[in-house]
């Protein structure tokens, strides 16, 4: 007789709950009761696109979490993850005759904005919605860490690592609009060459200038300021003599961030190519979803993510927490059948069960977005 591998009811319970823990993690750094607007551009915050009021071919809008729950209820709603610098829009000049029930007075439109095609649920650099009804192929989206949009993993021009969850990504588009980025990419995440240097050190020595007896040295002044300047780590690293091919994304290592330059020459590149939040380690994705796991600001009695997972019917949530109440329900049930006949449950049976709740989901609410 073969054994066969079982589950047991903890097994499916611990998964339950770290399916909790990441769906905490991306709305407990949210608030789910107040609109963000009142915070101006917030640095990072869960955000929705409502296809019901900006329709496609209109302007695009995002709204915070809590305006998603009480302003659009029961509309057709992009899950958006989370975005950068974001002020919400719900009730501005985009929306027509819908107005804020949570903030009345808000500005016509949010300047500082920025939009892509995500606001229209539409992904990668294929254009095409997530999930894909005409995709047959398994593929994982990866978020690019600048521009912020979702990849499937095969149109990346590169490998996808396999410890991809813990690190950022900066897609080709990105690289090659901020170049500088590909010098920091040969020394950070590998594959670089050795370009040999043509010119012998006695060569460079004697190309420069000698001071004639009795010239004056340069003024200490001017040395000392000089000294008082950091130096540039990118003009070091240009000045090694590597490179690699400038193609693909870019998967960068732990801690890559705090080893760019901040010098006042490469701030104010930075800041010319909008990416000055990269010297900001705190503006990761990473760095906020662990905030939202450890947040301590949660009412005593009161659970906000189960409160808002009660209202997930009417936003396109996190594909496998959506309908995450009826699920738990169906679960039991499933389960119940199996203890009254005795029967063990294989791997098998729960990845059915998953399988059938997923095709569910996909028939009710189309075009649902999780990022994996």
């Amino acid at each position: 007789m073969s054994e066969e591998q079982t589950v047991s009811l903890v097994d499916v319970l611990e998964e339950d709950e770290e399916l909790e823990e990441e769906a905490s993690a991306v709305l407990a750094g949210s608030d789910s009761d107040h609109c963000s607007y009142p915070q101006g551009y917030v640095k990072r915050q869960a955000l929705y696109a409502c296809s019901s009021c900006t329709p496609k071919g209109g302007e695009a809008a995002g709204v915070c979490l809590a305006c998603s729950y009480k302003c659009h209820e029961g509309h057709d709603l992009f899950e958006l993850y989370t975005k950068r610098n974001f002020r919400c829009d719900c009730g501005n000049r985009k929306f027509a005759d819908l107005k804020c029930k949570l903030h009345s007075e808000k500005e016509e439109i949010n300047g500082q904005n920025k939009y892509s095609q995500n606001f229209f649920g539409v992904y990668c650099t294929c254009a095409r919605p997530y999930p894909d009804p005409d995709d047959q192929v398994e593929d994982e989206m990866i978020q690019c860490v600048v521009c912020e949009d979702w990849l499937h993993g095969r149109h990346l021009g590169c490998v996808v690592p396999d410890c991809v969850e813990l690190q950022e990504m900066t897609c080709e588009s990105c690289m090659n609009k901020t170049p500088f980025l590909w010098t920091y990419a040969t020394h950070l995440s590998g594959a670089a060459v050795q370009v040999k240097d043509e010119t012998e050190p006695n060569e460079l020595n004697s190309n420069l200038p000698h001071k004639e007896q009795g010239e004056e040295a340069e003024p200490s002044c001017k040395r000392s300021r000089e000294e008082a300047e950091p130096s540039c780590k990118l003009k070091e690293l240009q000045a090694i003599g590597q490179q690699r091919v400038q193609s693909g994304a870019v998967f960068w290592p732990s801690g890559w961030r705090s080893k760019l330059c901040s010098c006042s020459t490469c701030k104010e590149r930075l800041a010319a190519a909008g990416s000055s939040f990269l010297l900001d380690e705190s503006d990761t994705v990473l760095a906020y979803e662990n905030k939202g796991k450890s947040s301590d600001q949660r009412a005593p009695g009161r659970d906000p993510l189960m409160s808002a997972l009660e209202q997930l019917n009417h936003v396109q949530q996190l594909e496998i927490i959506h309908g995450y109440n009826d699920m738990k329900t169906e679960l039991k049930d499933f389960l119940q059948r199996f203890a009254e006949d005795g029967k063990v449950v294989t791997p098998d049976d729960i990845r059915l069960f998953f399988e059938q709740q997923s095709r569910k989901r996909q028939r009710d609410d189309a075009g649902g977005f999780f990022p994996t």
